[in-house]
């Protein structure tokens, strides 16, 4: 059985994020990026998926600019076995990715998807449910416990009541939660065996899709500075300020 599973590049979780001066968007210009958290997470459940002998092969798909390689590499060294990177410029958005990741299943065929249930940066959580739209397969989203039997995904999704565990037909798509696994380290060994393993790069015209964006950002701005807690003597105080200054009563 063949996993297959995404990965994006984002602006590394420890980086503190800033606008652009003119509002367009987050300025990464020698700010350090990573592979999403949430698709590490993906990809290390793919991997143990290989491991127990579930699967036979792990390929880590991402889509974007070159530099996109160097995460492909990390996905590499964590275990997967090839890349597969669709080369672009245009500014990708979920319903873009979606389609680019539904050609590429379309020819390699996988028996099952993996991503992470959302990226840092947009947090659209879109991508996945997209996917298994496009492709008219059964999905699980927020996994936090995957098993393989024959033709049988057994999926634990956190919900807001709880879990709830489903069993899905492969072929099918799976987004992850925080709570699947924790990525391995990634050893030193383990990176430079990432350099020898294979990356393919193709367009999106060679796999039939326009990526042109749907949607256009009007501004970005920073969150609002929160306001420092005030300290009351007593509850007849603070009634008092929830009345005339929060107006919550």
């Amino acid at each position: 059985m063949k996993v297959m599973t995404a990965i994006k590049r984002v602006v590394d979780y420890n980086v503190k994020v800033r606008v652009k001066g003119d509002q367009t968007g987050v300025d990464i210009v020698n700010v350090k990026m990573s592979m999403n958290p949430f698709d590490e997470i993906a990809t290390e459940a793919a991997v143990r998926l290989k491991e127990a002998g579930q699967a036979t092969e792990v390929l880590a798909v991402s889509c974007g600019v070159p530099q996109i390689q160097e995460t492909l590499r990390t996905a590499l060294a964590i275990g997967a076995d090839r890349g597969v990177l669709v080369q672009t410029d245009v500014e990708l958005q979920p319903l873009a990715v979606a389609k680019l990741l539904a050609a590429v299943v379309e020819k390699e065929q996988p028996k099952l998807v993996i991503l992470g249930k959302q990226a840092i940066d947009d947090d659209a959580g879109q991508t996945g449910q997209l996917l298994a739209a496009l492709l008219d397969w059964p999905q699980a989203t927020f996994a936090s416990h995957i098993s393989i039997a024959g033709e049988i995904a057994t999926v634990t999704r956190e919900v807001d009541g709880g879990v709830e565990v489903i069993d899905l037909t492969l072929p099918a798509i799976v987004t992850t939660d925080l709570r699947l696994n924790e990525p391995r380290y990634v050893t030193l060994p383990n990176i430079m065996k990432a350099k020898k393993k294979p990356i393919t790069t193709v367009t999106p015209d060679e796999l039939g899709v326009d990526p042109t964006p749907r949607l256009r950002t009007l501004k970005v701005v920073e969150p609002a500075a929160r306001k420092a807690g005030v300290r009351v003597a007593d509850v007849a105080e603070l009634v008092e300020k929830l009345k005339t200054e929060a107006k919550v009563i």
